[in-house]
């Protein structure tokens, strides 16, 4: 039961999409350009997902 509960926890997504937004200071993280390539992509999908949720709330809330 622990293993499945340690499944269901959600901080290390988020601090993923923390990670993913601000820059490395610490230089903690390893860096090439084919991981910056990634986290670019990650950031406009993460945007692009955001703003169609928005969306389809905007849409649920106020449908004719």
């Amino acid at each position: 039961m622990e293993k499945f509960i340690e499944y269901l926890k959600i901080a290390p997504v988020f601090s993923y999409f923390v990670r993913v937004f601000k820059k490395d200071t610490e230089g903690k993280y390893p860096t090439s350009t084919n991981l910056k390539m990634m986290h670019g992509i990650n950031k406009i999908s993460i945007i692009m997902f955001s703003f169609c949720v928005i969306v389809l709330i905007y849409r649920l809330l106020f449908r004719e």
